[in-house]
């Protein structure tokens, strides 16, 4: 009986893993020290699936710094190991592939897709520099959704669908098709287990029946390749259920109407033994006319190669017969895994880039998105859409996403050409700029240096974002400072409608984080794209208007701030609490908005009959107070006396994922450092997060920071933060 580290090794012996297995052993034992007593959903050792995800990888036959960094790819997530110390114990290389696959988990989003979105940029910006990170990743959902029965039927359901519109995907664009088909027959399980099962009782009841159908078609091909003395593998090889679900939900037939659920699979040494065989095939049974495909001459941009031809059986039967050699069959079955560059050393690196040159630019579309919502719906269409195969007048084969149009074909050549076009012929005839490519099109683009360039109406047709970006681009470039002029007049006369403020749309601090979160460099930027009608400078503003209103109302109430208590100072040192500068005995009061406390920068604001009122520096409602602005006067100087020994209120925000007795366990920390709890508010978001606000009394900004670093340790915390309003 193999123990499993001992099981791991014999599999990557067994797969010709290159590299010394002692960083194997190492990993494994530190991956078992560090999640000791963690346990799964399922009750059992957490330690089990990072070892799981490493018998994944080394059956693809990545190196043995791909297993190590599969069996700590939760490592750095999950316990308290660090970057820099899993760096140091591992090495740069490891840790760079565990950084790779880690969530940020940590960090607060707006929306939960906007945190996926960041965590899937953040995985191919990892791609980019080593694309081991995605074949770990891509083992590590393998593993979850093979395990996922203990969890809520809830969470199965929302990872299935993430696994089909992100992961199942993206595992067909790397060319893994293995991976690819058990990702999706096991999200298809729990999406529509109903569907799964009917379709799986279905093939077991025919299963005889078709056995012996391929068994027989297996036969008289194996017979025939004796006589021509070509030596090949046959297998029988069954559809998936992902596939036949979609087939008979695309065509609308039962599964008993549809007869090619099996293939017939040969695999020879050479290419051109794969086209006589391919010829072989054609004698013996009658092809279907337009069902044959070669992807030997023209590879899938996924390096998918192999002949497919569709042809009719001895009993009149239809079956799909595939026609491949040895090593475009590791390459279906392990795509960008068979080839890594790391593998065999450097030699085919830059073919192995241009493999990959999709990642950067997805990266490089991907700053130019307003929203999160924009850049899942790039991936959808640009990377994980159907493909068209394509012409150029040279015979050179372009790929481009189903429905592409003549304008994508001429920003896929080159920016130069797209902005030059003024018309394009298909097959030798001319056809509209919205004709919707089909494979095996010749295309010709038009150009002219007559052309003034592309249009918005362009924007509507384009199919793919790179054709849509570098349009964006020439309209914002075009024209600029009309553009600018335009755009600036048509944000003023909506503020002015809606009687909001000018004086916020300057204010550099207010501004900027909006400006970065859709895509602009400063507003000239913003007001060129408003100018010329760009869907994310609309957006841009309808946000600028609702947190200017939400700010212009917060400034209106900062005199009625109720106070939190009130004590009295002079302008010398004292144990009383405040040194408001230049006054002696004066009235303050701690603002309730705010609650400052010992060790915070503070500023005072002098109102009007009720003495000075001390805020913290970060404030939003003294930040929001502009030098323009009457109100700046009547800021005063104040400290912190030395000495104080008072206690003070003040509020935390706490996110964390909405669990049974997380209020219990925040009540209990806060009871066992002596804080007191004053106030507390909780919610739950739709995203399975909870939301808490409480109040509590403290003695000194370091209590404080005790306090929050021990709500940051409770099970399931993702961020506890002191309010700054």
């Amino acid at each position: 009986m193999y123990t499993p580290l001992e099981e791991l090794i014999k599999i990557i012996k067994e797969n010709n893993v290159s590299g010394e297995t002692d960083v194997v052993e190492k990993a494994y034992n530190y991956a078992v020290l560090k999640h000791e007593g963690q346990l799964r959903k399922s009750g059992e050792e957490y330690v089990n699936h990072p070892i799981a995800v490493a018998k994944i990888i080394a059956e693809m036959g990545l190196d043995t710094s791909s297993v190590a960094a599969a069996l700590l790819h939760d490592v750095v997530e999950d316990t308290d190991c660090t970057d820099a110390e899993m760096e140091e114990q591992f090495g740069e290389t490891i840790a760079l592939l565990v950084c790779g696959v880690t969530k940020l988990s940590k960090i607060p989003y707006t929306s939960k897709e906007e945190q996926q979105v960041e965590n899937l940029r953040k995985m191919f910006l990892a791609m980019a520099q080593d694309v081991r990170v995605i074949v770990i990743k891509l083992a590590d959902r393998l593993h979850n959704l093979r395990t996922m029965k203990s969890m809520p039927e809830e969470k199965q359901r929302e990872k299935a669908r993430e696994t089909l519109e992100v992961y199942a995907p993206l595992a067909h664009r790397l060319g893994m098709s293995k991976i690819k088909w058990e990702l999706e027959d096991l999200s298809l399980r729990y999406i529509d287990p109903i569907g799964y099962y009917e379709i799986v009782d279905k093939i077991a009841q025919k299963r005889d029946e078709r056995e012996s159908f391929i068994k027989n078609i297996m036969e008289i091909i194996e017979k025939r390749l004796g006589e021509i003395h070509i030596k090949g593998k046959i297998e029988g090889r069954a559809k998936h259920f992902y596939s036949i679900y979609r087939k008979m939900f695309i065509q609308n037939k039962s599964i008993d109407e549809l007869y090619d659920l099996f293939a017939v699979r040969v695999i020879v040494d050479s290419d051109a033994d794969c086209y006589a065989v391919l010829g072989m095939v054609h004698e013996l049974f009658k092809p279907i006319p337009g069902r044959f495909k070669d992807y030997i001459a023209m590879p899938k941009p996924n390096m998918y190669q192999s002949l497919h031809s569709t042809v009719i059986g001895p009993d009149g039967t239809p079956f799909e017969i595939q026609i491949r050699t040895w090593e475009m069959h590791r390459t279906a079955e392990n795509g960008i895994a068979a080839h890594w560059k790391y593998k065999e050393g450097k030699s085919g690196a830059s073919e192995m880039d241009k493999k990959l040159e999709w990642i950067k630019q997805l990266l490089e579309i991907q700053k130019d998105m307003a929203n999160a919502e924009e850049f899942m719906q790039t991936l959808k269409i640009d990377m994980f859409s159907d493909e068209v195969f394509v012409f150029t007048p040279k015979g050179d084969v372009v790929s481009l996403p189903a429905g592409s149009t003549p304008i994508d074909f001429a920003y896929a050549i080159h920016s130069a050409v797209g902005n030059k076009m003024s018309g394009a012929k298909i097959n030798g005839k001319i056809v509209n700029i919205d004709y919707k490519l089909i494979n095996g099109d010749i295309i010709e683009i038009i150009t002219s240096n007559a052309v003034h360039g592309p249009n918005l109406d362009w924007l509507k047709i384009a199919k793919t974002s790179q054709a849509r970006n570098k349009i964006n681009q020439f309209l914002r470039k075009e024209n600029r400072s009309e553009n600018i002029v335009k755009g600036k007049e048509m944000l003023e006369r909506d503020f002015k409608k809606l009687a909001l403020p000018l004086t916020y749309i300057n204010d550099e601090e207010f501004v900027s984080p909006m400006l970065k979160k859709y895509g602009f460099k400063n507003l000239e930027d913003m007001y060129a794209t408003l100018g010329y009608g760009g869907s994310n400078a609309g957006k841009f503003v309808a946000r600028l208007k609702d947190e200017t209103r939400k700010l212009q109302q917060k400034n209106q109430s900062i005199s009625e701030t109720p106070e939190l208590f009130v004590v009295k100072t002079t302008g010398k040192s004292n144990n009383s609490g405040i040194i408001v500068d230049g006054i002696d005995n004066c009235l303050v009061r701690l603002s309730k908005c705010c609650n400052p406390v010992p060790g915070d920068h503070i500023v005072g604001f002098i109102t009007r009959g009720r003495g000075v009122a001390v805020h913290r520096t970060d404030c939003i409602n003294m930040t929001n107070v502009h030098r323009d602005d009457s109100d700046y006067n009547r800021f005063i100087g104040v400290r912190w006396a030395d000495g104080v020994s008072s206690n003070f209120l003040t509020n935390i925000t706490i996110s964390a994922n909405d669990r049974n007795s997380l209020v219990v366990d925040i009540s209990t920390m806060l009871y066992n450092m002596n804080v007191p709890l004053r106030g507390m508010n909780a919610r739950a978001t739709k995203n399975e997060l909870a939301v808490i606000d409480i109040t509590i009394e403290v003695s000194s900004g370091l209590q404080l920071q005790q306090t929050i670093k021990g709500l940051q340790k409770i099970d399931g915390v993702l961020s506890a933060v002191r309010r700054r309003q």
